[in-house]
């Protein structure tokens, strides 16, 4: 295996501490529908804006290369994951769709994604993402700064739902909201488009109680459980003690999601939050294989 960055012995420690939860739950391993790959420039500017909010304020826990990150997320024991990229401007969505299908070309294990934004050509590389195997796409509205309601995203938020591929929508207004996040630009598109697939990013927050609403509401729509419930979310946008009941009903459409690498803490941490608040054993051997296992056919 590639040598992971940090003290050999703290990484050791953590790849046993990742592996013994889903062992414990006899499960073959994890599945990790939210992480990022993305070219070394864009997501060196990812980084940079996080370090820009202060020392200590977001720091990135797997600054590793491609390789040495891969290899880390193999070490833990995820099976599957995602490459997810998302543009901020036009003309930039077929350059990352190149990049990540070339990235997923030299890690089979990564599911093939794709990602658009609304301009006109984004009917038809949509169309021959799809035709060319892509498995998930990525949809932001708050880096991307877009509408999803946007007339140039009608047909492809419709052949997304005849296709049944999944996409994963950062919607809700964390960590801070933009001109189109929060739960109602993305009801209208459901409305219009009730058989989308979708994967609510980050379980919507800070808006949780209206994006599980969405959830129960329509039978494809998930949600991934990204920061969610760790100390560092739950210190800002803490998820509202009155909705832990609700997690045991949607336990079929809850999908591990972490965001590594650009996260503030070790990755375990995100397994031990979803472990504190698990309704039983049942319920966290879905949410970190089973449930998306069967979304992904994998």
């Amino acid at each position: 295996m590639t040598p992971a960055p940090g003290n050999g012995g703290q990484r050791e420690a953590e790849i046993t501490a990742t592996r013994e939860v889903w062992r414990e739950l006899g499960l073959p391993g994890l599945i990790d529908v939210h992480t990022h790959f993305m070219p070394d420039n864009v997501m060196r500017k990812v980084w940079s804006y996080f370090d820009d909010l202060g020392e200590g304020v977001w720091p990135i826990t797997y600054r590793g290369d491609d390789a040495e990150r891969a290899e880390l997320l193999r070490a833990f024991g995820v099976r599957r994951f995602t490459a997810l990229n998302y543009p901020h401007r036009p003309d930039m969505a077929e350059w990352l769709n190149a990049w990540t299908a070339d990235f997923t070309n030299r890690n089979p294990d990564c599911l093939r994604g794709a990602t658009f934004y609304p301009e006109r050509s984004a009917a038809t590389y949509v169309a021959n993402a799809i035709g060319a195997g892509t498995r998930v796409f990525k949809a932001h509205l708050q880096v991307g700064d877009y509408d999803p309601r946007d007339p140039q995203l009608t047909d492809v938020w419709g052949a997304l739902a005849e296709s049944g591929i999944p996409v994963v929508v950062h919607c809700g207004s964390g960590p801070h909201g933009g001109r189109f996040t929060g739960p109602e630009p993305f009801a209208d598109v459901l409305k219009e488009h009730p058989r989308l697939t979708a994967v609510i990013a980050h379980f919507g927050s800070p808006e949780y109680t209206e994006f599980m609403d969405l959830a129960e509401r329509y039978e494809r729509v998930h949600l991934d459980t990204t920061m969610v419930f760790t100390r560092f979310t739950e210190r800002s946008t803490p998820f509202p003690t009155a909705e832990l009941p609700r997690l045991r009903r949607l336990r079929d459409k809850i999908l591990l999601g972490t965001d590594f690498p650009n996260i503030p803490h070790r990755y375990v941490e995100q397994l031990h939050a979803l472990r504190d608040v698990a309704p039983d054993d049942d319920w966290l051997r879905a949410v970190l294989h089973d449930n998306a296992a069967r979304l992904f056919n994998t």
